[in-house]
């Protein structure tokens, strides 16, 4: 099958097909055969129409057999954009050494921004809610309003009050930080108004604070919303705008994150319970002590 072909039926995805065609001469075989296989699981139905076209990912605006609107993330996988990957995940403790193939390294970045997503949720963060990925492709909440229409990122919508809205930013920017997340590409473009009200996006970059430049990009962060906000009136500053957010943080509730409970099957439940007390008890047993005493030889006592 010649590489930008797909399987007749991936066809029925799109509700336009010039969508149709533009897909197959941009993405590669591999991810057609990708979000046909994520459409018949179930995540979406169709893919409607291009929300937005970056250099990295397009995101399409979909929707499932209910009708519920989704977000459809897709990165290419034969783009020369992905050197600056290495420096944010390079150092996370989630993902351990990384390979060095290309494919390999957008499929991380990709279950990569599903997880700070999962992070940023627990932690009350506006953002899209992460409903599913596979490889280069994730499946996200649809930000906009109830017509369908996507929120536009601030750089295009300003904020009508610029004052709440920096305010806001700054209470979404501590929750992230409490998620135990910088974003480290906060800017307007990857902030979108959502009916004067903030939600952070494109968190794919965004690193553990236990990541060796977490502070540094945190830093940078500030630095590009304070002379954002500072454009559109607001009086700020880098400091004033930290000692706001460690101060949020101190009122923010500490974080619960409580255990999942272990789904088991009443088979695996009854083979738990039938499993001898003792068998832990055994292996330890059997185990040497770790500062073993000497045993006093026969001639020894003897000669005492």
């Amino acid at each position: 099958m010649p590489k930008h072909e797909a399987p007749e039926s991936f066809r029925k995805i799109f509700s336009d097909e010039n969508e149709h065609r533009t897909f197959a001469k941009v993405f590669d075989y591999s991810t057609i055969h990708t979000v046909h296989s994520m459409a018949k699981q179930g995540h979406f139905d169709v893919l409607e129409f291009l929300i937005s076209v970056g250099k990295e990912a397009h995101v399409f605006r979909a929707h499932d057999q209910n009708g519920e609107f989704r977000a459809v993330k897709i990165y290419k996988t034969d783009t020369s954009e992905f050197h600056h990957m290495t420096k944010y995940i390079e150092g996370d403790i989630r993902f351990g050494k990384m390979k060095k193939d290309k494919h390999q390294l957008v499929y991380t970045w990709t279950k990569k921004e599903f997880k700070n997503l999962e992070l940023a949720a627990r932690a009350g963060v506006r953002s899209p809610l992460p409903i599913a990925f596979k490889n280069n492709v994730l499946v996200m909440e649809f930000i906009g309003d109830e017509n369908g229409n996507p929120s536009p990122p601030l750089q295009k919508k300003p904020a009508q009050n610029a004052n709440a809205f920096f305010e806001e930013v700054l209470v979404q920017t501590a929750r992230l930080y409490q998620a135990g997340l910088v974003h480290a590409d906060l800017s307007e473009y990857n902030i979108l108004n959502q009916n004067e009200k903030p939600v952070l996006i494109d968190v794919g970059q965004s690193v553990l604070l236990s990541h060796p430049s977490a502070a540094e990009f945190f830093e940078r962060d500030i630095e590009h919303v304070v002379n954002y906000f500072r454009r559109k009136g607001v009086v700020t500053d880098a400091e004033s705008a930290k000692e706001k957010i460690r101060t949020l943080l101190k009122e923010f509730k500490p974080k619960q994150s409580p255990k999942k409970p272990v789904q088991r099957t009443p088979g695996q439940r009854k083979n738990a319970r039938s499993k001898p007390r003792t068998q832990k008890s055994k292996k330890r047993t059997s185990l040497k002590p770790r500062n073993p005493k000497p045993k006093k030889s026969a001639h020894a006592s003897k000669t005492k």
